[in-house]
């Protein structure tokens, strides 16, 4: 004769304290649940405009890995597909919107508590003007945003932004800026400086050679900042909510010029760096035939920015106010730029200049 015997099936229960529940500032409660980490609820639900882009995959992968339920709008079928793995199954939710649509853009705001706005063009094209990205866009996606009480929006500018700056893109993205605030006075504005990173646009032009003409002699200031830094900054604006309604201008810890930069890129490389430095109108009439090219190359405007060097503004929070130490260029430029060595030179080390400049050895 057999007996039954019966297994007891222990069940894991967590337990919620007071500090797991927090009220937003539009008196909507964020519940939090699990030990922290990918499989686990911050409570917040985000919406990243722009998340297809070069910040926008790293902040993605930052909120999503951290329990955050992100709504990730696109357009491009293939740019989207990589960002669903980013967090646990149905963490990050996939919307298909249209910028001109304001239909699509209530859609993908409604739900959440708060929503960063990351859409932005370097250059124009025959479907997009800067106005239309900078400023319409940005209205179209505060208005929805207002509609529904979102508790935080975070509008991301760039630093020199200057509604009497000489360049179009400066101008159209402060334009961007008093949009915002006009319609969401509590809305948090970002302005990173350029940002170099692993899909940059800023060492990777340079590594590759693909800015051989320059203007300027490349005296232009600027101040790189890592896109790791960036996105872990975004990320902890969800958390605070004593920064709505804020400035923020996050930029490496070092300020250097094009120069400077384009000597670094050539020890790294081990490649001598070779440039046509030309006069500014040679420089804008060029850009003007190359603009008009299915690839782009080069835009009028772009050669302007080389001519304005970066600017602070007084009263903006840095990266201390979030408690982030940023990293310096000369600390990552190995790792980002020992793909454009040449196949003989792949693996060597550093050379003593490299040393002496990413540690400051005398």
């Amino acid at each position: 004769m057999f007996k039954r015997s019966s297994r007891i099936s222990s069940v894991r229960v967590f337990v919620r304290y007071a500090h797991d529940i927090q009220i937003s500032r539009t008196g909507k409660p964020i519940l939090r649940s699990g030990p922290g980490g990918r499989s686990s609820l911050t409570g917040h639900t985000a919406t990243v405009f722009g998340a297809n882009g070069f910040v926008g995959r790293y902040l993605v992968s930052r909120l999503a890995k951290q329990g955050t339920t992100v709504v990730v709008p696109w357009r491009s079928e293939d740019a989207k597909r990589p960002l669903k793995v980013s967090g646990d199954l149905g963490q990050v939710v996939m919307l298909e919107f249209d910028l001109r649509n304001t239909q699509s853009i209530e859609e993908a705001v409604r739900h959440s508590n708060i929503v960063y706005n990351l859409i932005g063009r370097d250059y124009e094209t025959k479907n997009f003007t800067y106005e239309d990205v900078h400023i319409e866009g940005t209205e179209r996606i505060v208005e929805a945003v207002a509609k529904y009480d979102v508790d935080r929006f975070v509008q991301v500018s760039c630093m020199n932004a200057n509604p009497e700056s000489t360049s179009k893109f400066y101008r159209t993205k402060a334009m961007g800026e008093e949009a915002a605030r006009k319609v969401f006075q509590e809305t948090t504005i970002v302005r990173p400086a350029a940002i170099f990173g692993a899909e940059d646009r800023f060492l990777n032009n340079l590594g590759s050679r693909k800015s051989i003409f320059t203007s300027y002699r490349n005296n232009r200031y600027v101040r790189p900042v890592h896109v790791v830094d960036v996105a872990r900054g975004l990320e902890l604006l969800m958390f605070d909510d004593s920064t709505a309604g804020q400035l923020f201008e996050l930029y490496g810890p070092n300020e250097y010029t094009m120069t400077q930069i384009l000597d670094l890129v050539s020890k790294v490389t081990m490649r001598s760096s070779w440039r046509f430095d030309l006069p500014k109108p040679v420089l804008k009439a060029m850009a003007r035939v190359l603009d008009k090219l299915y690839w782009h190359i080069v835009c009028p405007d772009e050669v302007e920015r080389q001519f304005i060097d970066i600017c602070y503004t007084e009263g903006a929070k840095k990266f201390r106010d979030l408690g982030i130490e940023p990293t310096a260029l000369e600390m990552l430029a190995l790792k980002y730029l020992r793909i454009y060595r040449t196949s003989s030179l792949y693996d060597a080390p550093p050379s003593r200049e490299e040393v002496q400049d990413r540690y400051m050895v005398d």
